[in-house]
This record gives structure tokens, sequence and C-alpha cells, in this order.
């Protein structure tokens, strides 16, 4: 089995750090969620995951975005970027990079969940024909820097709630066990599940923390209307070492 190559130490540079495992689930309601695949180019196989997970075959980024209505961080929007992994035998993502609207939505992805998440503006628009996802710095306009990313999706075509698969991230982080990936689930319930067209028309990869993503071709994507509850972290991961040796339960 392929195992990641890249240095622990150096993805740890930049890891949130989470003082203490929360108990509680946190539950987000009225949300627009899209969901999107797409395949990445060969140097980001096994370059951007730490050793303990193993890279697939072709290498794929997820992309999630949501706004959300209701939190316990208040209303927000947030993306993230991911790849796609295993962890042992269980297909995981690994957060690469995440970005969020509100410094309270930065705050709790960090702290309770370990997301590398950052300020950012997010705008995620659902439309009757289509979908439209922007991210971009806060200081774009005094800087000059430009979209941290920038999608189109077209044609929604309903499809059944069943039909959408959500899978779980690992997330880098400082924990009361040590440096960890933080196995963070989300159950979604869904009202209305749509397919779409998809575009990525700016991705900069080096503003989500990775230079080597390279998103060429966009395999699905997805829009739903939904709420989502996030439980409270049960499993830890060694990020140096296979699911197999390196797992620890914190609940």
């Amino acid at each position: 089995m392929i195992s990641g190559t890249a240095s622990v130490d150096e993805l740890a540079a930049g890891a949130p750090e989470i003082a203490a495992f929360g108990t509680e689930s946190i539950r987000l309601g009225g949300v627009t969620g899209l969901s999107l695949v797409a395949e990445l180019r060969r140097p980001a196989r096994e370059a951007v995951l730490p050793p303990g997970l193993h890279p697939i075959v072709p290498p794929a980024m997820s992309l999630l975005a949501w706004d959300v209505s209701e939190s316990p961080w208040g209303a927000f929007s947030a993306a993230f970027v991911r790849v796609v992994c295993r962890s042992g035998a269980r297909a995981r993502t690994f957060c690469i990079g995440a970005a969020a609207s509100t410094d309270d939505a930065v705050a709790g992805l960090r702290s309770q969940f370990g997301f590398p998440a950052q300020r950012a503006h997010v705008a995620l628009r659902r439309h009757y024909d289509g979908v439209n996802l922007a991210v971009s710095p806060t200081d774009r306009a005094s800087n000059g820097t430009g979209p941290m990313l920038e999608l189109s999706a077209l044609d929604p075509d309903p499809l059944s709630v069943g039909d959408l698969q959500h899978v779980g991230s690992m997330n880098l982080a400082h924990t009361p066990l040590g440096l960890r990936l933080v196995q963070v689930e989300t159950h979604h319930e869904p009202s209305r599940v749509e397919r779409l067209a998809a575009r990525i028309e700016a991705f900069d990869a080096a503003a989500w923390g990775q230079p080597l993503l390279d998103p060429y071709w966009v395999v699905s994507c997805s829009v739903s209307l939904e709420d989502i509850e996030i439980p409270a972290i049960r499993f830890v991961c060694d990020p140096a070492v296979p699911a197999a040796e390196g797992t620890e339960r914190v609940q």
C-alpha cells in the first residue's frame, strides 16, 4: 500500500491547536452545501499526505463549501480543500486548507475540530439554474491578490436525498495527546440534492497551503439543502504511522 511522504514536522508548522476535546455535537442549520471532486495531477499523490495516510489512484481533491444560517458561531460561510485518501482501509480526506467568513467560525473550526481555517471572504450562492462559489483573501482590495477559488456549476438535476455520500475528514492538529490526525465526521440531513456540471475557473493552490495541488478535471459536483451535525471527536491517529498502529480513542 502506498503511503504519504510529506514531512510531519513541516505539516505541523501551521497546524491548529485543540486544547481539550469537546463532548457535545455541533449542529449547523439551514445549510446550503456544495460538494465537488476533481482529479489532481500526479505530483500531488503521496507528496501532500503524512505517512499515516494512503493516497488513492488517481489522486483527487474533495472540495466542500457551506453557507450556514444557524450555528453556535452564528451565520457563516466556509470552504474546505481536502485530498481524498484512506486511513487504513477506510475512505477519508486530509484537510489541506479551510476558509471561513467570520472570526467566530474560524476559531470554532480550529479549536474544536482541528480544521486549518483562515479568515476569508466566502460566497456560496445557489440560483435556480446553478451555483457559484468564490473565496478570496480578506485583504484582496489592499494588496491586489487574486481569488483563492472561483467555480461555477450549472444545470441542476434532482437526485434522491440518499444518493449523496460524505467522507470524514482527517485534520492535523496539536491535541492533549500530542500531534494527531483528528477524525471529523459529519452527519447530513438533506431535504434536497441536485447534481450539476461544474467548472473550476480559478484555484490558487499556494493560498490553500499546498502548491502541489492542481485540480484539472471535475469528476462530480452536487449541491444540497440540509442540516449538518458534527459529533464530538472520538478517534485520533498518529500521523507518522498507519491507522492500525496509531489510532487512539478519546471518548
